[in-house]
């Protein structure tokens, strides 16, 4: 079975260039992706996501590996930026192949909801000078929590 092509970069993630790495295989019947951006909510004007790089590198693994098994994929690519973002910069993009459009959708969705609280990253939000450490909302743990309840 291939293996999620996983990129933790503090370089700026070009989703085209990110969408051109996934190999072309018979039996692809969708890809689907999805690119998180830096938001602009009200005084924002960066984000900034420290990792630890062993850490975080295996638990986006654990995460890719699993959606390849769980969706039947035939190829998964996980990008994600470290370092400070101005606001509209991609931080994350995802994509997904696999023989269907529903196991490409909710592949993606299911990576997404669950890197943003099992992947360790620290994010600060910051309006100029100002830096404030934000968690993962219950919103994110939710969702986490429906995927993963639903993997029983």
């Amino acid at each position: 079975m291939p293996t999620a092509d996983i990129l933790l970069t503090g370089a700026p993630l070009d989703p085209a260039e990110l969408n051109a790495r996934l190999p072309a295989t018979a039996g692809t019947g969708a890809v689907s992706t999805f690119t998180g951006l830096v938001r602009g909510n009200g005084a924002l004007t960066a984000l900034e996501l420290q990792h630890h790089p062993v850490l975080t590198l295996s638990a986006l693994n654990v995460i890719g590996e699993t959606a390849m098994k769980r969706f039947d994929l035939l190829a998964l690519l996980i990008a994600h930026r470290f370092g400070r973002m101005t606001v509209g910069e991609p931080i994350v993009h995802i994509a997904a192949a696999a023989p269907h459009r529903r196991a490409a959708l909710d592949a993606v969705s299911y990576t997404i909801d669950v890197l943003k609280t099992r992947a360790p990253f620290w994010k600060r939000e910051w309006q100029g000078d100002t830096g404030k450490w934000i968690e993962p909302t219950e919103e994110d743990h939710e969702k986490t929590a429906q995927w993963l309840g639903a993997m029983q």
